[in-house]
């Protein structure tokens, strides 16, 4: 909506009106035409609940620090994997920066705790041990087996005594605390949807859909996007040159 009132449309009526005209088959589209499918209400946030699962280690999100949970301090991240059809191994490695909602996208050959640390790691040299550890300063992931070995995620690959990042695990079927990665999967979904198969992806092909995604004008930041608030924030997530 916001577009098209930079270009100068006259939009009187708000985007949740427009879903419900669609819902009512008062259009010649359907809802699952349109970018959200069903227009659905923000449910509201239920209290933490307390972590059940004793066998999981590593630290709660409980612990994270106020200054990442209201999001006034760039350099945090939430962690997520997007996969593929059942019967397809490859899968997406994402990462949302929780103040610009700038996206890094990784295609790994399936979601092992192997390839999910080899894809950090590969990340982390590309950009140098201080800038990563600048850029990532926390990782917030579910408690899927793939994210288990946080040890792995936050070693640096270049240092046996500095941790790269500080890893916390949200809570289970809590999924608001990890909000800015379930936005980024609906976009995702809109190139990939669910039953697709990613076996003829490469890595230039999510590179290409995660430019998309940074150059994406936002409601949130009133038509800037990702892109324009890293640059606002001083935030540089090209590699560093060797």
């Amino acid at each position: 909506m916001e577009v098209l009132t930079r270009q100068g449309h006259k939009i009187d009526f708000c985007e949740k009106t427009f879903y419900n005209h669609v819902g009512k088959d008062e259009f010649p589209i359907k809802p699952e035409q349109l970018p959200m499918g069903r227009y659905r209400r923000r449910k509201r946030e239920t209290p933490l609940l307390s972590r059940k699962h004793e066998k999981l280690k590593g630290e709660s999100i409980e612990n994270r620090p106020a200054q990442i949970n209201d999001r006034t301090e760039p350099g945090h991240h939430e962690m997520d994997l997007v996969v593929a059809a059942r019967g397809g191994k490859k899968a997406l490695l994402v990462f949302t920066e929780r103040t610009t909602r700038f996206q890094h996208i990784i295609l790994i050959k399936d979601k092992t705790q192997k390839n999910v640390i080899s894809a950090i790691n590969r990340l982390e040299h590309r950009m140098r041990l201080e800038k990563f550890h600048t850029l990532f300063k926390s990782i917030p992931c579910d408690n899927g087996v793939e994210f288990q070995n946080f040890d792995g995620i936050e070693k640096s690959v270049f240092s046996k005594t500095k941790k790269r990042t500080k890893v916390y695990f949200a809570h289970p079927y809590s999924f608001y605390e990890r909000g800015s990665n379930e936005n980024a999967y609906r976009l995702i979904r809109r190139f990939l949807p669910k039953g697709s198969t990613f076996d003829k992806l490469r890595q230039r092909d999510v590179q290409k859909l995660a430019r998309w995604m940074n150059k994406k004008t936002r409601k949130l930041f009133a038509g800037m996007s990702a892109n324009d608030k890293a640059k606002e924030f001083g935030l540089n997530f090209k590699p560093e040159k060797t």
